[in-house]
């Protein structure tokens, strides 16, 4: 099945002139990076968006060459490094049969970051990879070597591509990678799902969030009737409805007048508590929730967003959720904002909280990396839907749904 929760992303790794930027250039069937025989062509990480059939929605970051040197030549590789920390997948490129320190040592960084690989000889029209090539990958990597022409003709190329989807997609298995539908164990098919989406400033133009539409997906994935309006609407339609809905979802903002209005029998839940659960660390941020009561005047508070938008008046992360806790604490606290894949602070035990966004916008991957050193450092961590929750008295409802069926 596609992919329809996030773009995983897959890095394109090898020295300078292996033909990153051409393979990168083949799978999007355009060109993307430019392609050069100068060496150092590729200056900066590069990205391209594409829907691979079989993996889905995917993001693929052509790297600078791992070999490349000088004081320039260092930046662009600490750059190429850096990707490592957004990844879920790599390609590691060879070509000329050849494995110097530079392949070995990147790849005993995706062994120590857990990143599954696999490794492409290029250019084997020119040089084939030998014997001894394929055993010393055969030791690294659970995939063996494939074989590869950049420039190939149509037919040899589509097989090509169909070859290394079918790789990725092995070692993209891993369910931490690929995680279930977001409404996975919440639901039958044939079940009503009711989703309040409000519409205020904060509302995309024209569009819902991704939330939102992930959850509509999901519902229509899971064969289930999905009912969406906005908070307005709900009270009119439950009393027209015969039957009640067997879930209600709702945006966190909106957690206070939809717990009034839905009768206590009819499970609710929000938006961000989905993500959640789908992509974070549930028990982590369950946990996490409880440690607002115990702050202190002072503390710092980490709130983690994981896109970049234009903030307004009503903006959850900035402006909301900073003046819940200041209203539910009665305290002076020192609130700090992280935006987008922003590098964590150096002294992640400074923080007495922890506050992470949904994280609609990137991997469970990249979440799990983003959250993981404060859990390290016994950091208590929530998320943006269970925090206001538990500020709002509902935390015990708004989780139940998942404590239930887990």
């Amino acid at each position: 099945m596609l992919n329809t929760q996030y773009s995983t992303v897959i890095g394109v790794f090898g020295r300078r002139n292996t033909g990153k930027s051409s393979l990168i250039n083949l799978l999007a069937g355009h060109d993307v990076a430019i392609v050069s025989p100068i060496p150092g062509t590729t200056t900066d990480p590069v990205k391209k968006r594409m829907e691979i059939f079989g993996l889905g929605a995917v993001t693929l970051i052509d790297t600078p060459g791992i070999d490349d040197h000088g004081a320039l030549g260092r930046l662009r590789t600490n750059r190429t490094r850096q990707v490592i920390n957004l990844i879920d997948a790599a390609i590691l490129l060879l070509s000329d049969n050849r494995i110097t320190t530079f392949e070995q040592t990147l790849m005993q960084s995706f062994h120590n970051e857990a990143i599954p690989f696999l490794v492409l000889h290029n250019k084997t029209d020119k040089q084939e990879a030998s014997p001894q090539t394929r055993l010393l990958i055969k030791k690294h990597c659970p995939i063996p070597l494939i074989d590869f022409v950049t420039l190939p003709d149509p037919i040899r190329r589509d097989a090509q591509i169909q070859q290394l989807a079918d790789a990725l997609q092995l070692i993209l298995a891993d369910p931490v990678l690929r995680p279930a539908s977001l409404l996975d164990g919440l639901v039958r098919p044939g079940d009503t799902l009711l989703l309040v989406v409000p519409i205020d400033t904060e509302a995309p133009e024209g569009r819902l969030i991704l939330p939102q539409v992930q959850t509509i997906r999901a519902a229509l994935d899971s064969n289930c009737i999905a009912i969406v309006l906005k908070e307005t609407e709900v009270r009119p339609f439950l009393n027209a409805s015969s039957t009640p809905p067997a879930l209600v979802i709702t945006d966190s903002q909106l957690f206070g007048r939809i717990d009034k209005i839905i009768p206590s029998h009819i499970p609710l839940t929000g938006f961000s508590i989905l993500l959640a659960r789908h992509k974070g660390d549930f028990e982590s941020y369950l946990k996490g929730a409880p440690a607002i009561s115990r702050l202190c005047s002072g503390d710092q508070i980490l709130i983690m967003e994981n896109c970049t938008h234009q903030t307004t008046c009503d903006d959850i992360g900035r402006v909301k959720i900073p003046a819940l806790l200041r209203k539910f604490t009665g305290l002076q606290l020192n609130i700090h904002h992280l935006p987008a894949l922003a590098p964590l602070p150096d002294n992640v035990s400074a923080f007495a909280l922890v506050i992470q966004c949904g994280a609609c916008m990137i991997t469970p991957r990249q979440l799990h990396n983003r959250i993981r050193p404060f859990l390290a450092a016994g950091v208590p961590v929530t998320n943006y839907g269970m925090a206001i929750a538990y500020m709002q008295g509902i935390f015990p409802r708004t989780t139940a749904p998942f404590t239930i069926t887990d």
